[in-house]
């Protein structure tokens, strides 16, 4: 049975509010408004990405990342055109027009390749790779949905059946931001040969590495899983976020704290999450694969790895992994790189390793300055309700998955 159980997560210290979600996902918590125009200075993780610099090479035209999540919503004004049909691997729960309805998966679609909308796709989320498209592929329910506890017993192997089926379909990404890092998390054998099958077929897969930084840094999977490019989180300041999980399967750090994200209720939210980091590396990983489309997955996981700008001391850490993920420079040098043929992953020695190693985040990175400097001010608070679309439905819910 693929492994989904519900956790506690962390106490919110901007807003008291404690939530119930999956391990590795992202809290909405609406609160004041904003203006339209804001939403897109408001997106830190560009800049501190260097996206606009990977633009110059490629926005992600004609390769697909399938996100494996609560469904995404295919109307939304940021999103249409980019969303291909839906693979729903639940069958049952919430459906279009329910507020428990594709609310995380849209978040993690908009991330990847939101495209914004209004007069030049000027207003609304940009994503890293907006000319990608998605393929969403249903394999778990919102936090909220009333059909949850059915799901726990009925759902089954949803999450490896949907990434062998992603595979399948040719999916260039397989974006996981969702996880377990329950005290029974382990490894499940068909999520693991899922795995295997998806990088055996050229498939990228990315999983958020935990949000469990706060309750002791337990394992999480599908993070774990062999050739799995792992995401933790930090803020605008390149500091790990308190609540990303430390483990030695992290990869590369990407944004995951205040982050902007569209919701099908046509609202714009601030969250927090390595879902959010997740969804950006896939993102990352989408412009490599355009750039350089013969490369194998592990040939771009080496090349996040190699990249990856402000690497800790000693070159590695748990809470950061290889350094911060820079996709303009993993496009500049994987154009230096022969295609090689696939390899399986096995798990080996590196399988288990140690604990989480000791929180020795420093102040700045070299990009959080000018970042942090020109948006602190929009910043500030706890997370929000950015901008209210067409629709006035308030509500004070707090989702994730």
């Amino acid at each position: 049975m693929t492994r989904m159980t519900l956790v506690k997560a962390r106490m919110n210290p901007r807003t008291g509010a404690l939530s119930v979600l999956l391990a590795a996902s992202l809290a909405l918590v609406p609160s004041t408004t904003a203006h339209a125009d804001e939403i897109r200075s408001q997106q830190w993780a560009l800049d501190a990405m260097h996206a606009r610099e990977a633009w110059r090479t490629t926005k992600g035209a004609g390769v697909t990342v399938a996100v494996l999540d609560t469904g995404v919503d295919d109307e939304h004004p940021d999103l249409v055109g980019n969303v291909l049909p839906t693979k729903d691997m639940v069958g049952f729960g919430s459906s279009r027009g329910d507020e428990t309805w594709a609310v995380h998966g849209t978040a993690m679609a908009g991330i990847i390749a939101g495209h914004g909308h209004g007069p030049e796709r000027a207003e609304g989320v940009l994503g890293i790779a907006p000319a990608a498209r998605i393929l969403p592929v249903r394999v778990i329910l919102e936090e909220k949905d009333p059909a949850r506890s059915k799901a726990r017993n009925t759902r089954g192997n949803a999450l490896a059946e949907g990434i062998r089926w992603a595979a399948d379909q040719g999916a260039d990404v397989i974006n996981l931001s969702l996880g377990d890092d329950s005290k029974s998390a382990h490894p499940e054998p068909a999520e693991d040969a899922a795995v295997e099958y998806a990088l055996k077929k050229g498939s990228v897969v990315v999983a958020s590495a935990g949000n469990g930084g706060e309750k002791g840094d337990r394992i999480s999977y599908p993070a774990a899983y062999p050739g799995v490019i792992a995401a933790t989180a930090v803020d605008k300041y390149g500091t790990r976020a308190s609540f990303s999980t430390r483990r030695w399967y992290a990869t590369v750090s990407a944004p995951g704290d205040d982050v902007v994200i569209a919701a099908p209720d046509r609202k714009y939210y601030e969250g927090w999450g390595t879902s959010a980091a997740a969804a950006f590396v896939s993102g990352a990983v989408a412009l490599i694969r355009a750039a350089h489309p013969g490369l194998s997955p592990a040939q771009i996981k080496q090349l996040l790895q190699d990249t990856a700008r402000d690497a800790p001391a000693g070159g590695r850490s748990d809470s950061h992994g290889f350094g911060f993920v820079d996709p303009a420079a993993a496009i500049k040098a994987g154009a230096k790189l022969e295609p090689e043929g696939l390899r399986p992953a096995a798990y080996g020695r590196k399988y288990f390793g140690s604990g989480p190693d000791p929180d020795l985040d420093g102040s700045a990175f070299s990009w959080a300055a000018p970042v942090a400097g020109g948006l602190g001010l929009l910043l500030l608070g706890g997370a929000v309700v950015l901008w209210r679309g067409r629709g006035r439905r308030d509500h004070t819910d707090h989702y994730g998955v």
